[in-house]
């Protein structure tokens, strides 16, 4: 029984040493910037009058390869309702076939077109965060969070459409 609390452990997606803010429903955004794979540039004040998803990720994370053609999905139908997305790699290492190269790879090759920051480090992460991937966050308009999802359950479609249509509307 030990071996196998120690094994899942090893290979989960949610386990962490980091400490982070933790965020709630219903704070604001933290101050943050990030440069995305299309060259803009996405901070909590250019989030602000529009609602928001934002996505914390990593490429080896089996849950976040779960949800992001779901987010994908939501980015196809509501950035064209002007819906801002933030999609942002928790961590990259090379060792996870991270930098921005080993993203780029990652997003070829499950056909996802939605801009990406590719992080080397957890410093944006840990101003939301200390723990779980996938976490997206959607804001409102004012960059306070409405709803927040993980791996516990994984989002699906319904659930982020519903959350951002009672924002929008």
């Amino acid at each position: 029984m030990f071996l196998l609390i120690s094994a899942l452990l090893m290979v989960s997606c949610i386990k962490d040493d980091v400490r982070g803010a933790d965020l709630k429903v219903g704070d604001s955004l933290p101050d943050f910037e990030v440069v995305m794979s299309d060259g803009t540039t996405v901070s909590d004040d250019s989030l602000k009058g529009s609602v928001s998803v934002i996505v914390f990720f990593s490429t080896i994370c089996p849950d976040c390869q779960q949800v992001l053609p779901v987010i994908q999905q939501i980015y196809d139908e509501y950035a064209q309702k002007g819906v801002r997305f933030a999609l942002i790699s928790r961590e990259q290492r090379k060792e996870d076939k991270g930098t921005a190269e080993g993203v780029e790879a990652f997003w070829r090759q499950n056909n996802l077109t939605m801009p990406y920051s590719a992080q080397k480090d957890r410093h944006v992460y840990s101003k939301f965060a200390s723990e779980a991937i996938p976490r997206v966050y959607i804001c409102d308009k004012d960059g306070i969070i409405r709803y927040i999802f993980t791996d516990d359950p994984i989002p699906t479609y319904d659930d982020l459409m519903y959350s951002l249509e009672s924002l929008i509307r």
